[in-house]
Parts: C-alpha cells; structure tokens; sequence
C-alpha cells in the first residue's frame, strides 16, 4: 500500500462494527498502523468506531469517533514511508495520550498536538472518543525538521495565544465536514496549515526550542517569509535588516543544511506551486503566479520550477 492518506475518507460516515473491520479503515484511510485492543478486550469483540472525512488533494481532514483501542506507528513501519506527513490531532471528546520521540502527553477536549508519521508514536485511548485528524505533507508547514522535531507531541491549544484562534477554527471545520468539498475545502484545509505554522513557529520564537545564537536562524525564516514577494529578497537584505553580517547569515543557514538563497528559492516556488494548484486561481496567469512570489522574470521562473518539479509551471497546473 502507498504511504499516502487514502480513500477510504469520504462525505458520509465510514463505520465498522468489529475491530478487525477498525483496523483496516484505520490503515487505509490513514497510513499503515498496527491497532491494539483496549485491556479486557479481545480482538474478536464488537466495537463500533466510524470516521467522517474527506480527501482534500495531498490532504485528508477526519473526524474519528470510536471506542478505547490503541494505535502504534511501530518503527518498521515509519521507516518504510515513502513520503512523510504531519498529523495534526484535536481532541474534541475524551481523554487520550500521544506518544513521540521520549515525550508522552495527555490529551484531554480542546487540546492541540502535532505528530510526525516517519517517526515511530503511540495513541492511546482509554474511553470513548472523538479526535478531528489533518494530514498534510511536511513541506506545507514550511517549518525546519530540527525546529519540529521538538515540537511533535507537545500540547498545544488551550491557553495558547495562537492555538485559542486555531481550535474554534478547526472544531467549527469539524461541523463542516459533511459539506466540505472541492477547492473551498482545500481552500480551508490550506488556511488551517497557515495558522498551524503562525502557532508552531510562535513556539519556536518564544526561545521554547532555540536557545543563543539559534533562535534568530527562526526569527529570520519568519522574516523571509514574509518578504517572499520583494525582488531585492537577498542574503545582503537579510543581514542588514537583521544587523548581522551576511557572513554570520550564511553560517546559519549552514548549520541548518542549507543555504539562504537556496532556502529562499524553495520556499518561493512552494508557495507558487501552492497557487498553481488551487483551481480558485485558474485564470491567473503563470507568469503572475511567479512574480506574486519574487520569480518576475517568466523564463527564469519556468526553468527553476522545472529543476525543482520536473515539469514547467503551465504542465504543473494542468495536472494538479
């Protein structure tokens, strides 16, 4: 099976009513999971769990609702993923506990807790329960690994500045679900990964993960992303607003496994690969697409998609 969110995710309700029918809902709408019994449970027993969900493109967006079980991304399984997600997980009823990388936290209604599916986790639920589940791939959170590798099971939401704004916003998307199709939904989906990245590199700026020098190598992401439009976008710009040497710039980035401009050039194709494929900007022209996000010159937009994509801008929209 392919390591990518399945079909099973659809307008109406999913249900299965014995957990061996569980497991293999869970597996396939998600990605492979082994799935454990409550204690005293057999595997054998009734057990009644439903989702409620769409595919929305490279996204799935469900509601889950079931009774105690277990799942376990066990480390055979994370290491076979061809392509990684994040799963983002609202409690909305019940008590659970997620499990990464040596942290293990309680996840009781209205908590937030991001979870990153080529690492081995554990969600344990001990009653009756219901979760609001979004997977994306990691390149939409536009986040670096090291900065959410520290961030994965860690609870979020609940007297967050940020997350106080994302859980009303993704419980209300929760009651949409029946309704939610098509390039609104994606639309929505879309917005719900912006605010996550606002929350989570609101985390990283705090210092909560970076300390000393480190923590400006977040601050000056922020900075660029917010100046992906600008032209002159360069490394000298960076540094001087940032009252740093470009040589200090580049060592950053460096000690990041890249480099300012190549990051730069990565994060201004992403975000026009995003517009490429939202059918609300159909008519927009390629060649606006690219300079909306610093890339004015059209043959130089088309052959830097091309190396990053495979295939030139106009093909890219015509797929998707």
């Amino acid at each position: 099976m392919l390591d990518t969110p399945g079909q099973s995710a659809a307008a109406g309700p999913v249900r299965a009513t014995t957990f061996a029918a569980w497991k293999r809902l869970i597996s396939d709408s998600f990605v492979p999971l082994e799935t454990i019994p409550a204690p005293g449970r057999r595997p054998d027993d009734h057990f009644e769990g439903q989702l409620l969900g769409r595919r929305l493109r490279e996204m799935a967006i469900v509601r889950v609702e079931a009774q105690a079980h277990t799942v376990v991304r066990t480390p055979e399984l994370a290491a076979a993923a061809d392509q990684g997600y994040y799963k983002l997980n609202l409690q909305i009823s019940g008590r659970g506990a997620l499990e990464q990388a040596g942290r293990e936290i309680e996840l009781s209604p209205g908590d937030l807790a991001i979870y990153d599916t080529q690492q081995p986790y554990t969600l344990r639920f001990a009653e009756d329960m219901t979760t609001l589940v979004l997977m994306f791939p990691k390149q939409l959170l536009n986040l670096a690994a090291e900065d959410l590798s520290d961030l994965t099971a860690i609870r979020l939401g609940a007297g967050h500045p940020v997350g106080s704004a994302v859980v009303p916003f993704l419980t209300r998307i929760a009651a949409l679900l029946p309704d939610l199709d098509g390039p609104i939904g994606h639309r929505l989906a879309m917005n719900t990964v912006d605010l996550l990245a606002t929350m989570l590199a609101a985390e990283s700026y705090s210092g909560r993960v970076a300390t000393g020098h480190e923590r400006m190598l977040p601050r000056i992401k922020h900075f660029i992303e917010g100046q992906l439009a600008n032209p002159e976008l360069s490394p000298g710009y960076i540094a001087s607003a940032h009252y740093i040497s470009t040589r200090s710039l580049h060592k950053l980035f460096e000690d990041s496994g890249t480099t300012a401009a190549a990051w730069i050039r990565e994060r201004r194709l992403d975000g026009a690969r995003r517009d490429l494929a939202d059918p609300l900007q159909a008519d927009l022209p390629v060649a606006t697409v690219g300079a909306r996000w610093g890339l004015p010159d059209p043959a130089h937009f088309s052959r830097a998609f091309r190396t990053a994509y495979g295939c030139p801008p106009s093909v890219y929209r015509t797929r998707s």
